[in-house]
């Protein structure tokens, strides 16, 4: 396993509130065009929906990219280099959000910290995947 060019908690922490904004946006430009209002109590019950796919969808069709990530130049990668698929980042993100769950938050926290204090970066749910979160583009890791 070689882990290439990580990603530091900075920048991911910036890519996914870049997601949550685009993620939040999205539901309230729906719920504008279905309820007239930007934030309908019925808008949040989209956005439970959005999130989810978004961050699971979006990064097996565009190279481990989710459009927060492309702002900030980072994706996510298998540690054997090859692109994600969907049973990777269902790991990554249910099973792993899962875990931060059963640990009340606690393994979340823990995460921060790996990502803060490990050379390659990788988190928690980087080991439950397999992955990890580069700068590099596709076609280098």
């Amino acid at each position: 396993m070689v882990v290439s060019n990580p990603a530091g908690f900075q920048n991911r922490f910036g890519a996914r509130i870049a997601d949550l904004i685009i993620i939040f946006l999205t539901g309230g430009i729906i719920s504008l065009i279905s309820y007239g209002q930007f934030f309908y109590s019925e808008s949040f019950n989209l956005i439970e929906i959005l999130g989810p796919l978004y961050t699971l969808l979006l990064p097996v069709s565009w190279y481990g990219y989710t459009l927060g990530r492309r702002l900030y130049g980072n994706r996510i990668v298998r540690v054997d280099g090859r692109k994600v698929g969907l049973g990777t980042m269902l790991l990554r993100v249910i099973v792993a959000g899962m875990a931060y769950a059963f640990t009340l938050g606690i393994g979340l926290i823990v995460s921060a910290f790996m990502i803060g204090i490990r050379e390659d970066s990788r988190s928690i749910h980087d080991f439950i995947a397999g992955t990890y979160v580069t700068y590099d583009p596709p076609g280098k890791s």
